[in-house]
């Protein structure tokens, strides 16, 4: 039987369609994978996950968090909480980006842990109070930007006395990546029962004159006054107050007083215990061993 001059070239136009068909599929499938974003070179680098949160139908709930995330205020509710990037005192000196709300938000593995932590410390009428769980991504680039910046220096005394503001980075006080973004990392201190006597709601303002961080306490409610100590946070003393940029702050620093050593050797104790490893350079700063997203750092805003 003849052959149409028609049938090589509907042959090769078959061939060629089949041929290209794995190439489509792959990029369809590509498409339809959650966005990843910033995946630094080589492969193996560590991954910023940007990741929408859902607003619930009832405006009265919060919303839902990416899987494996919860709220201590929901997982252990005997933790006080001074979420301070919420608030202008702080090194910036303004609401850190994406805090949205006053929440202490951990990966449910360190959330449950740290409650075990404060179990441990009641008989001994003890606390926890922390001041920083998850921070977004976001918030740490917003860190970058203000370090960036050679003016506002309005927070210094309060937060960096003796520090260069652009040297901040490379003394290791502020990183571009912070195990915080991971889920893992809680900043946090001591406090004497009952937890919420601690939680101060009033903060000096940078018109006056902010008390320096590293210094000692003059009182059992603290100075706020020119001259005075630094103030007073409502913990045991810790030897300088929480998020003070400076060789102070290290756990194992000699220029505190014995009774601040011992107490921040007591909060490293407790930590320990339930599976925490502390910042040598920050005595607030713990990230729990074997945490679940290593090489993962999320962008959800805080709510």
């Amino acid at each position: 039987m003849s052959r149409s001059p028609v049938f090589p070239w509907l042959l090769a136009g078959i061939v060629g369609v089949a041929l290209a068909a794995p190439s489509g599929c792959h990029q369809q499938q590509a498409s339809a994978e959650p966005a990843v974003l910033e995946v630094e070179a080589p492969v193996a680098a560590d991954t910023v996950l940007e990741v929408e949160t859902v607003a619930p139908a009832d405006t009265t709930e919060r919303p839902a968090l990416p899987e494996d995330f919860v709220r201590l205020s929901e997982t252990a509710p005997e933790i006080a909480q001074e979420i301070r990037y919420t608030t202008s005192y702080n090194f910036v000196g303004e609401p850190i980006t994406s805090y949205l709300a006053p929440e202490c938000i951990l990966v449910r593995r360190a959330a449950e842990a740290l409650g075990d932590v404060a179990r441990d410390l009641e008989g001994e009428g003890l606390g926890l109070k922390v001041y920083d769980c998850y921070r977004p991504q976001s918030a740490v680039r917003h860190f970058v930007t203000w370090a960036n910046t050679p003016s506002a220096l309005e927070m210094k005394d309060a937060f960096y006395p003796e520090e260069p503001k652009g040297e901040l980075f490379s003394r290791g006080y502020i990183a571009t990546r912070s195990g915080h973004s991971r889920g893992a990392t809680v900043d946090l201190t001591l406090v004497p029962l009952p937890v919420q006597d601690a939680v101060r709601t009033d903060f000096p303002t940078p018109d006056g004159n902010l008390p320096r961080c590293d210094r000692p306490r003059t009182g059992p409610t603290g100075p706020d006054i020119a001259g005075g100590g630094r103030l007073h946070e409502g913990d045991l003393d810790m030897g300088t107050a929480y998020d003070c940029l400076s060789t102070a702050s290290a756990t194992n620093s000699t220029e505190v007083s014995a009774q601040a050593r011992r107490n921040r050797q007591r909060l490293r104790a407790a930590m320990s215990r339930r599976g925490f490893n502390n910042y040598s350079k920050e005595w607030w700063h713990f990230t729990l061993r074997n945490e679940p997203h290593p090489r993962t750092h999320f962008d959800f805003p805080v709510e």
